[in-house]
């Protein structure tokens, strides 16, 4: 008989639902996630009656989570860091699933909250002074912590309280203050300020991610890492001279595919951004483009301080493809939820591109992008499972342009 995966006193009272899956084997959760995917993706092999997937990469199921996002709650002095349930706050700094550095920290950042006169916004009431308390891990134990807060009164209270904050939370490698003083229902406003540190490092098997405060990052660290290294190894199998990573984030794909500079012959000083270039030289290079341009500063940090061969480009994805004037040997694509779309697609099948790595944390998109991609074939696959006790799993897949090899 299969133990349950893990166990959750939230989940067993009702009082926080979010791992729907918890309840189930951990294997056969993977088994459900694989035989769905399979089922979706199959029609899209270079031979679908022998598709070939790799062995799934597995999560831990406890303690995989790096990021937790608590909600402030309660009056001054008698807060509590977690989540609104249905029949009132619910405490989450015991989640099984986070690791326990940010439960530990959770607890005292409450503590030295509760000794500020701030209360935690009440959204009925549209009042109060702490909304949330975003709080990242990297694998060094540091931490990445981000009060939101309503108002500039309020992040001026906390930062009055820097030094005791230090003393508190010695791991904090860096905070800050964001101010969202509106009623709306997102995680954090337009406006922030340092208190101390310049963003968290994630050192990874193979190369290390700078994370600024409006930077995003995989909640699962270990299969994030794993996601990398597959894609390092597909392309150290294609050996392709140009790559180009689309919605490229930090750069976690771009940084693990580039080249150290002086072995690519790159010269140290401005960065050059562009694929030209690479087929006269067949040195690979790599160019990533992210919306976001807390994203590319902190990928453009991290490709300087490891001395790696890749530029990267603040852009929307699909009007930067629209407008190159050469196509890449490999194209990396990792996109939101909804997929690629129609434009890129339509771009992607008119090009030259050779291989592209497509990763996807909704398999139902990509199966409708593929679907507009009639050149291309899938011939290896793999699923990540970083969403552990949910329904949700990234899946990687290899995509070849029928008739080349």
């Amino acid at each position: 008989m299969q133990l349950p995966a893990i166990s959750c006193a939230q989940f067993a009272a009702g009082t926080c639902v979010s791992c729907s899956e918890i309840t189930v084997p951990y294997e056969q959760q993977l088994q459900l996630k694989s035989e769905a995917c399979a089922a979706l993706l199959q029609d899209y092999f270079v031979d679908p009656t022998a598709p070939v997937w790799l062995t799934p990469h597995r999560s831990e199921v406890a303690a995989f989570r790096n990021k937790a996002k608590f909600v402030v709650l309660g009056s001054a002095g008698k807060l509590l860091l977690g989540l609104q349930g249905p029949r009132g706050p619910v405490d989450l700094t015991t989640c099984p699933i986070q690791d326990p550095q940010l439960n530990a920290a959770g607890q005292q950042l409450r503590e030295f909250m509760n000794g500020l006169p701030l209360s935690g916004y009440d959204v009925a009431r549209r009042r109060g002074d702490l909304k949330f308390v975003h709080v990242t891990v990297a694998p060094s134990g540091n931490l990445l912590v981000r009060f939101v807060v309503q108002s500039m009164a309020a992040a001026e209270q906390i930062a009055s309280r820097a030094a005791q904050l230090r003393q508190v939370l010695p791991e904090a490698e860096t905070v800050t203050l964001n101010i969202l003083p509106e009623h709306r229902a997102v995680l954090e406003g337009d406006t922030e300020y340092v208190l101390w540190g310049s963003g968290l490092r994630v050192r990874l098997p193979q190369v290390s991610l700078q994370l600024l405060p409006q930077s995003f990052f995989q909640t699962n660290t270990a299969v994030a890492a794993g996601l990398y290294a597959q894609a390092r190894q597909w392309a150290d199998q294609l050996r392709p001279r140009s790559v180009l990573d689309l919605y490229c984030g930090v750069g976690g794909f771009a940084l693990h595919l580039a080249e150290p500079k002086n072995q690519a012959g790159h010269a140290d000083g401005a960065e050059s951004v562009g694929l030209t270039g690479a087929a006269s030289t067949a040195v690979r290079r790599v160019v990533g483009v992210e919306l976001s341009e807390y994203a590319v500063r902190a990928a453009k940090r991290s490709a300087r301080e490891q001395g790696l061969a890749a530029s990267f480009v603040a852009a929307d994805a699909t009007a930067y493809a629209l407008q190159l004037q050469e196509f890449p040997e490999l194209l990396i694509v990792n996109p939101p939820r909804r997929g690629i779309g129609r434009k890129l697609c339509e771009w992607i099948q008119g090009s030259q591109i050779h291989h592209i790595i497509y990763s996807s944390c909704n398999p139902e998109s990509l199966a409708a992008d593929l679907a507009q991609l009639p050149g291309y074939r899938i011939t290896q696959a793999r699923i990540f499972d970083m969403f552990a006790h949910t329904k949700h799993v990234e899946c990687a897949v290899l995509l070849q342009r029928m008739g080349e090899q």
